[in-house]
């Protein structure tokens, strides 16, 4: 039998192939080079994750596709770029937080992430740590649970600032568990690990990347992951829901989306590229190297997870009453 595997990594690593689908070969959109735009800085998380799928889509879809960055505002200076452009073929990878709640957060913000959008498809999705301190009593996450609700108010938990994921996830948390730390805001998640390993606080919602080096090295303690199940970013972790913690799944993603104005077929161009892309092991590789588990999916899954995402996290901005910084 044919390994498909096998043939999908030849069909991406051919430009012209016979093997390349047949829309990719036929007429049609795209008709010219592609703008890939990234709301953050080179080398950031979602950058590197743009990257990667950008070489082997455009030698599917037979045009470049170009990776420009916008950074600054959490991703919606680019976010905003892709929601007013009307080149068909301008597009966004984009982050969970550009395409649910950020009008929620601050309403000053120049787009409607439910009505700008064409949902193309996610690239990967990485879970998050709920992590300790060193000298946070207990091993097993039942126990580590009970130690963080008996600290009440006088204990503190650490986020890159109002609204981030850290902060959304964790009100989220203190919803689900009844624990009760109290907000601390950095200028980074290695600042807030820098203020945990101080003693400084207590708790923090953190990038596996960023949380696992530490762990590891017996400096911060792991209490579980917000997935509904174990992720390969993280190894044998347990999730929360292992500790009965239910209703506080949240997991970080990036996704490629489109302006609301672009046509079906080239939405479904697209996508159908990202699969075959994100299919291939050097791809999936590549992004679990870089912090992202590959996911794929079609636009009407993406769609949903947008629903879903926004519903539980503006249930959290509403009930906290929480603003963008």
């Amino acid at each position: 039998m044919v390994d498909k595997r096998r043939l999908l990594h030849s069909c991406a690593a051919l430009a012209a192939s016979a093997c390349l689908p047949a829309w990719a070969q036929s007429g049609g959109w795209p008709t010219r080079p592609l703008k890939l735009l990234v709301g953050f800085p080179p080398n950031s998380s979602p950058d590197t994750a743009a990257r990667i799928v950008a070489e082997p889509l455009a030698r599917l879809l037979g045009q470049s596709v170009g990776v420009e960055n916008k950074a600054g505002a959490s991703g919606n200076i680019a976010a905003n770029a892709v929601a007013k452009a009307r080149d068909d073929h301008t597009f966004g990878a984009l982050i969970n937080g550009n395409l649910t709640i950020a009008r929620l957060l601050d309403a000053a913000v120049p787009f409607d992430p439910e009505t700008d959008f064409a949902p193309v498809g996610l690239i990967g999705t990485a879970p998050l740590v709920l992590a300790a301190m060193a000298q946070a009593q207990g091993n097993r996450p039942e126990e580590l649970l009970l130690w963080a609700r008996n600290l009440g108010t006088d204990s503190r938990y650490g986020t890159p600032g109002n609204g981030t994921v850290g902060h959304l996830g964790m009100e989220l948390l203190k919803m689900r568990t009844s624990i009760r730390a109290q907000h601390q805001g950095f200028a980074g998640n290695p600042q807030v690990i820098e203020a945990m390993l101080a003693n400084q606080i207590q708790l923090a919602l953190l990038p596996p990347g960023l949380a696992l080096p530490h762990i590891r090295q017996g400096r911060l303690k792991a209490i579980g992951i917000t997935a509904p199940e174990r992720s390969p970013l993280t190894g044998d972790m347990p999730t929360l829901r292992e500790a009965d913690v239910r209703g506080a799944d949240l997991e970080i993603w990036t996704a490629l989306a489109a302006p609301a104005s672009q046509s079906p077929a080239a939405i479904a161009r697209l996508n159908g590229a990202l699969q075959t892309v994100l299919r291939t092991p050097e791809v999936s590789e590549a992004l679990l190297k870089a912090g992202w588990q590959a996911r794929g999916g079609t636009p009407e899954a993406l769609a949903r997870r947008i629903r879903s995402d926004t519903t539980t996290l503006g249930g959290v901005i509403l009930m906290r009453g929480i603003k963008a910084a």
